[in-house]
């Protein structure tokens, strides 16, 4: 049981690993295709982005039924993949995205800077030069400003060509606050 319990959890924090390197090499650069759909201003519930999800939702339930069917632990890997899933679902489409009616803008603390962090991530037009690549991790704001200060040459402002379009104008970026 609490082989399982270490296996769930080793996993779940892993996945944040994993989905940075993915989000960072795979997301933007050879899966953009798919990807630059959550880079653009949405025109529906679904965006092609969301092939990702399923792609490591069906990774998850393979790993699940092998395990179920004598080959361990693979059925708690499985497990700490759909937990974090979840997670990602919840605070990124929800919280950071909002695409499901939440209406909760974190004001202190983690959930702030998480927010604040993936923001900067969607500052920059494009696959390059963006910052902040983790989901459930993010570096402090400062740092990340001096990042994305060290990418464009200086701070970004409204008017610069990298900037984003604001997918609404309650979720606009404001780089100032921390």
């Amino acid at each position: 049981m609490m082989v399982n319990a270490l296996v769930f959890f080793v996993t779940f924090l892993g996945m944040e690993g994993f989905a940075w390197f993915a989000h960072k090499y795979v997301m933007h650069g050879w899966g953009w295709g798919w990807h630059r759909s959550h880079h653009e201003p949405g025109t529906g519930w679904f965006e092609k982005n969301d092939l990702y999800a399923v792609v490591f939702a069906l990774f998850a339930i393979l790993l699940i039924a092998l395990g179920t069917q004598g080959m361990h632990p693979l059925e708690w890997i499985g497990a700490g993949m759909t937990a974090y899933g979840l997670v990602y679902f919840l605070v990124h489409d929800g919280l950071v995205h909002r695409r499901w009616p939440l209406g909760f803008v974190p004001r202190h603390g983690y959930l702030k800077r998480l927010y604040q962090a993936h923001r900067m991530h969607h500052a920059v037009a494009g696959k390059h030069r963006c910052v902040s690549f983790g989901f459930l991790y993010a570096p402090s704001i400062a740092r990340l400003r001096g990042q994305l200060r060290a990418l464009h040459g200086g701070p970004l402002k409204k008017h610069d060509a990298d900037i984003a379009i604001a997918e609404r104008s309650d979720q606009t970026l404001d780089t100032r606050a921390s």
